[in-house]
């Protein structure tokens, strides 16, 4: 039987499956999953389905979680704006500040954060970016979270770990905020139309540099940072440590899909996307497709990723150090997601 018990609170994010994978990798975990809908993958966890935004219903549906050791916040409410600040506190409220005061034996939190810890919204801001550099001004919700959690840990023996990555790459059915859907269903469409694949950011953004995260590899840094007892009450960076420009691999991503070369052509992808639904049914029907990847593509959150004129480069050597090292090419990223996208039918394995 297992001893450590697992509770992933948003496990049907994109971090929040990745980690469910890790975690059932390695065996010996007793996995819990907490979101307002049952899973839409295969897993052995346990769904508990519960809104936490309300309070009273977090603490009825809760209550039976007397025996968890581990806690892996990933749950995001609304939009990713950073103001969004009362709603994703209440969610760390209504979860971690429900489960610890009743978990005796629960060892450690991992809370996930992101870029716009340090400013990346905001536009051109101190790069590399690294643990220690302090906050710019609020709102912030990552700010507001880990403060709330660290009045929960204040006194306990618990102890906690804050995960900073970046664009998170993976494939995951229903997810709006994937940095790689928005490039697989855009690059399907313009090779079915026999059109360029155009860049639709700057110049600017073109060139500027990057590091995004690896959605499995993001999995196993968690688990890593969970049960470690060096990660204890300790923040991490955790990108690929491979940056890219687009300049690099747009070309790359268009020769995978099949597309006509493009150029810098700066437009808004919510406007151009937002009728694009029935050519992408008619492309699901004619390849047989499962997921559809076009349906929860957050177009304004693609338009964001393009329109970033300014570096954005978070330091890993803190977690190299630390002692996670595993690293991943900023192009194999891609590839491999785009590649796991065909084999669970989500884009065409070849076209007609």
């Amino acid at each position: 039987m297992a001893n450590k018990k697992a509770v992933v609170v948003g496990g049907l994010g994109i971090i929040g499956r990745h980690v469910i994978a890790a975690l059932e990798a390695e065996k010996g975990w007793d996995i819990v999953t907490l979101s307002r809908r049952k899973p839409n993958f295969k897993t052995r966890a346990k769904a508990l389905q519960v809104d936490l935004l309300n309070r009273k219903e977090a603490q009825a549906k809760l209550s039976s979680l007397k025996g968890t050791t581990h806690i892996f916040y990933s749950a995001l409410a609304g939009g990713v704006e950073a103001e969004n600040v009362e709603d994703n506190v209440n969610l760390v409220k209504n979860s971690v500040g429900v489960i610890a005061p009743i978990a005796p034996k629960l060892q450690r939190v991992v809370l996930s954060q992101g870029g716009k810890f340090y400013g990346c919204h905001l536009g051109q801001h101190k790069t590399p970016s690294i643990e220690t550099d302090p906050r710019h001004m609020p709102p912030n919700f990552y700010y507001d979270q880990q403060d709330a959690l660290t009045r929960f840990q204040r006194g306990k023996k618990w102890t906690y770990s804050l995960v900073r990555p970046e664009v998170v790459v993976g494939f995951a059915e229903g997810i709006p905020l994937n940095g790689a859907s928005h490039l697989a269903v855009y690059a399907t469409m313009c090779r079915e139309l026999s059109v360029p694949f155009h860049f639709p950011g700057p110049t600017a953004s073109y060139n500027a540099l990057n590091r995004y995260t690896n959605a499995e590899l993001l999995g196993r840094s968690m688990l890593w940072m969970a049960t470690e007892s060096g990660c204890a009450n300790q923040a991490f960076n955790m990108t690929n440590d491979s940056g890219f420009r687009w300049s690099n691999v747009w070309p790359k991503i268009g020769e995978y899909f099949g597309c006509q070369p493009g150029v810098v052509m700066p437009f808004s992808m919510a406007l151009f996307m937002s009728d694009k639904g029935p050519l992408w049914n008619k492309i699901m029907r004619k390849y047989n497709l499962r997921a559809d990847l076009y349906d929860s593509v957050s177009w304004s959150f693609a338009d964001w990723n393009f329109g970033r004129t300014w570096d954005t480069l978070l330091e890993d050597v803190k977690r190299i150090k630390y002692g996670f090292h595993e690293v991943q090419d900023s192009w194999d990223c891609f590839r491999n997601t785009f590649d796991k996208m065909k084999r669970n039918r989500g884009i065409p394995s070849r076209h007609k």
